[in-house]
């Protein structure tokens, strides 16, 4: 895909590395030369010195051709400005970051496909580590409704011998927790689950869930002899 990013801080000089790495076409758009070339330099990835609330420096950038432009500038106002710029030069798909929550409306109203809630991100991880040092969170479907979360099961954990099928049939099981994946890390063999797989020490179970339901499944899959 060919991606344009506004803005490289600390979030955006991240989300950059994991879209070269996956062979991304991307095009970033900062205002700071120094970040400029130390994105070109640590990643390769073409970029443009300039405002990206300003409509020629994106321009320069090709986001009229962009397949998405990924607003991640520090100020919700420049990332709203940004927004209606790509909207204006027909990009069909922008993803916006959003600081302050009151801006909501505004950036909906600017056409953002997509709100990242920064503030979300950051507290529901903390509180992961710190309710679920054993869980990973791996992704976020339907805008934070279910999750995708990596579980390593444990030596001598219960649910070792156990199928999949013994484990969601457990009553305390959450209803809304599904096996999605099993990665065996001593064999480095992904696996798509089914009810008679047998889980075994060490493997990571991944499972898409609720905040919510996600502890409750941990505890069920993680609990110890």
């Amino acid at each position: 895909m060919f991606i344009t990013v506004a803005g490289a801080g600390i979030l955006g000089r991240e989300l950059i590395k994991l879209l070269v790495g996956r062979k991304h076409d991307v095009v970033v758009v900062d205002i700071d030369l120094e970040v400029c070339e130390t994105i070109y330099t640590e990643t390769g990835a073409t970029t443009i010195h300039g405002s990206a609330t300003d409509i020629s420096a994106l321009k320069e950038a090709g986001a009229s051709k962009a397949d998405v432009v990924i607003c991640s500038l520090r100020m919700d106002a420049d990332n709203i400005a940004c927004a209606l710029l790509s909207k204006s030069l027909g990009v069909k798909r922008v993803i916006a970051r959003m600081g302050n929550p009151v801006y909501e409306e505004a950036y909906k109203l600017a056409g953002v496909n997509s709100v990242i809630r920064v503030a979300d991100i950051l507290l529901n991880q903390i509180l992961m580590e710190v309710e679920q040092p054993k869980t990973k969170k791996i992704a976020t479907l339907a805008r934070g409704k279910a999750i995708v979360y990596a579980v390593k099961i444990p030596h001598q954990a219960k649910s070792i011998g156990m199928t999949i099928r013994d484990v969601t049939q457990d009553e305390n099981f959450p209803k809304d927790c599904v096996f999605t994946g099993i990665y065996h890390e001593d064999k480095d063999e992904f696996l798509i689950p089914r009810g008679n797989h047998i889980l075994n020490e060490g493997d990571v179970i991944f499972i898409v869930s609720t905040t919510q339901s996600i502890r409750v499944a941990t505890e069920i899959l993680t609990e110890l002899l």
